[in-house]
């Protein structure tokens, strides 16, 4: 079955960290660009950041420069979004998306592959 799956995700105090995971399954994610959205209540979604088939990240969210970095495990083929000096204003369902190709957009209709999300809370 062709699915990615978001795992990682939690209750955090401000300052605090994350790892979120994106397994993907029935395909090899190495040929493809790898996107992280998210989506606050209320809110529209928004890129976070993406690596490149060729590795190369690319920021999504002027938010997440010099806190978040992208990285993926081809022997696992999985893609990781660690999240540092995490704020309250990062509360969001946080998703991974396949891009339609190996370059990686801020348009969320370029992906075609999404992950059912998982939920980041940051608060004290």
């Amino acid at each position: 079955q062709v699915q990615l799956v978001e795992s990682g995700g939690g209750l955090v105090q401000p300052g605090g960290s994350l790892r979120l995971s994106c397994a993907a399954s029935g395909f090899s994610s190495d040929y493809y660009a790898i996107g992280w959205f998210r989506q606050a209540p209320g809110g529209e979604r928004e890129g976070v950041l993406c690596i490149t088939q060729s590795n190369y990240q690319t920021v999504l969210a002027d938010s997440a420069k010099g806190r978040f970095t992208i990285s993926r495990d081809k022997g696992k083929n999985t893609v990781y979004l660690q999240m540092n000096s995490l704020k309250p204003e990062d509360t969001a369902i946080y998703y991974c998306a396949r891009a339609v190709g190996i370059e990686c957009s801020s348009d969320s209709s370029t992906y075609s592959l999404w992950g059912q999300g998982t939920q980041v809370t940051v608060a004290s």
